[in-house]
């Protein structure tokens, strides 16, 4: 298995971090061909979306996720910025990990999908992500 950590720098508002380019980089360090990429963010506050970017489904999400977990006292996680309680909750709807496969060292991605990571956390701005290539 070939494995890196990067670092993304989320900065201090909610974002859709669109990483495909990045794990297709890796992909080619790893000289990829046919195989599993897993994808793993080691935080309690940030998860990871396959998902159309650039079209406004980002901005979607996010707004949907603050009409589902508003930022608000209403969590009784408190510590951190206002409503980080809600941050906590996150992982367990968008899951901190995603398995998709590489054919032929490209990742096996529909039509307008991007590897995304999913960051609501104010008070964390840069997260690390592991990539894992596991050849096939």
């Amino acid at each position: 298995m070939y494995s890196t950590e990067i670092d993304v720098r989320t900065g201090n508002q909610a974002v859709v971090a669109d990483l495909t380019g990045r794990i297709e980089k890796f992909l080619g360090e790893a000289s990829a061909d046919d195989g599993l990429l897993h994808v793993w963010v080691p935080h309690a506050t940030a998860g990871l979306a396959i998902l159309e970017t650039g079209a406004g489904s980002d901005d979607d999400l996010l707004a949907a996720l603050d009409d589902l977990l508003p930022r608000d006292n209403r969590w009784r996680h408190q510590h951190g910025s206002k409503g980080h309680g809600r941050d906590h909750v996150l992982p367990a709807l968008l899951p901190p990990y995603a398995s998709v496969p590489v054919l032929g060292g490209s990742l096996a991605l529909g039509t307008w999908q991007s590897v995304c990571l999913v960051d609501t956390n104010l008070d964390n701005p840069v997260r690390h992500v592991r990539l894992s290539f596991l050849a096939g």
